[in-house]
């Protein structure tokens, strides 16, 4: 599978552009630490691509990601994708056991959490953010409040991972694809 393979599977099932930008930030991440570990980076970069697909038309925990995946296999989506896919979340009982399956759950709720905290800054940009600045958001919990920051904290945790430095690596990937998620804002020069 490539990468014009799966955005058809995005184009097909998600419409909400905020979701293609959350999809395809997961994407950068997953493809920047591939990059970092030596992996297969367009191996990552697809899981990451592909993770929330069924999302709008399975839109609650009980049945996303697990009704997706007969739709994935149907569209010749590998199956080491489609297990990393549906072990990210915790409530299908699927354990992550590769370092690709942990990645894709270390970057998913941080990915949103980074683009609120970019928002909200008076450049709209990702090109002047850094970790200091998630981590006074990430205090006050009204912020993002569905943002699950125990998630995020498991996450880089089985990731093998400290937080912090891992928040900045995610927005480290995230530059690299800043005008597709609408944050290169108006940095200060």
């Amino acid at each position: 599978m490539d990468r014009n393979q799966a955005l058809a599977i995005v184009n097909e099932f998600v419409k909400n552009p905020n979701l293609v930008k959350h999809m395809l930030a997961v994407e950068a991440a997953m493809r920047h630490y591939a990059e970092k570990l030596g992996e297969d980076v367009e191996l990552w970069g697809i899981t990451g691509l592909l993770h929330d697909f069924d999302w709008e038309i399975h839109p609650d925990a009980e049945r996303h990601p697990v009704a997706g995946e007969p739709l994935l296999r149907e569209r010749g989506v590998p199956e080491v994708i489609i297990r990393a896919i549906q072990s990210h979340g915790d409530h299908t009982g699927i354990p992550r056991e590769t370092m690709m399956e942990k990645a894709l759950f270390a970057c998913d709720e941080l990915t949103g959490l980074i683009t609120a905290v970019a928002l909200v800054r008076p450049s709209r940009s990702l090109m002047d953010l850094s970790a200091s600045s998630v981590r006074k958001k990430w205090k006050d919990k009204a912020f993002a409040a569905g943002a699950n920051r125990e998630e995020m904290e498991k996450g880089a945790a089985e990731f093998g991972v400290e937080l912090w430095p891992h928040v900045d690596e995610v927005i480290l990937a995230l530059r690299k694809i800043a005008p597709e998620l609408g944050l290169v804002g108006n940095p200060p020069a």
